[in-house]
């Protein structure tokens, strides 16, 4: 896939027409039972307060907010038809994942303290933005980037039936981009939204979009999906 055929996906609109690709790959969905996959929209990573600072402009900021405000079009849409909300957060813990501390710091033995995000039962890891799982919705807690390593993710994917992923969140670059890479190469068929995930820095946001699309992921827009997910109804 050459650059230009990345943007064109990652970046169109529900107005124009799908390519030839595009309509292949919805057709071949089409039969399977999908899920929408819930990122890390957590108090730490959007939270205007939180994450200001490590935003590189205000827009930046901005996209962030617009980024959660489509998650939840994509979650009120799929509970309407029946579609699965699978919910993926981060519970860290000061014990653990100590390769972060060096990669920060220099040093596992130096703690990144205050620093550390969704601290598991701190108010830093409830989630944001209006969003939060149902009671019987499937949440899977996390003490890495992807939503797959040290969980049971796969296996109640696939207890549930669920044989194509929307996946969305925080950050595109981040937990959304190793999330959707190993959701792949676990054979799930995976759908990016590209404005319901986000990043601090629209660099980073792009960047991690043309690597999806030319890797695991399908890249495509929010409205695109809704009309897909309330045509299924």
């Amino acid at each position: 896939m050459t650059d230009t055929s990345v943007a064109s996906v990652a970046f169109r609109t529900s107005a124009e027409s799908l390519d030839e690709l595009s309509v292949a790959r919805f057709a071949a969905l089409e039969p399977l039972r999908p899920a929408v996959v819930v990122v890390d929209v957590q108090y730490d990573f959007g939270a205007p307060e939180a994450i200001g600072h490590m935003c590189e402009t205000p827009q930046d900021l901005q996209n962030v907010q617009d980024a959660v405000a489509q998650v939840n079009r994509l979650v009120d849409a799929a509970r309407e038809v029946g579609v699965p909300v699978v919910w993926v957060e981060l519970a860290t813990s000061h014990d653990t994942w100590t390769v972060n501390n060096w990669l920060r710091n220099g040093s596992r033995a130096i703690p990144l303290g205050d620093h550390l995000p969704c601290l598991a039962g701190s108010p830093g890891a409830a989630w944001y933005g209006g969003l939060a799982p149902r009671p019987d919705e499937l949440v899977v807690q996390k003490d890495a980037y992807s939503g797959f390593i040290g969980t049971n993710l796969d296996a109640l994917l696939r207890e549930a039936g669920i044989e194509w992923l929307i996946v969305t969140g925080l950050t595109t670059e981040c937990c959304v981009f190793s999330t959707a890479n190993d959701a792949m190469q676990h054979d799930f068929p995976v759908v990016v939204p590209a404005d319901a995930a986000a990043s601090y820095a629209a660099s980073y946001h792009e960047a991690a979009l043309g690597m999806l699309a030319l890797n695991s992921s399908m890249i495509t827009t929010t409205d695109e999906l809704l009309a897909r997910l309330r045509g299924r109804a």
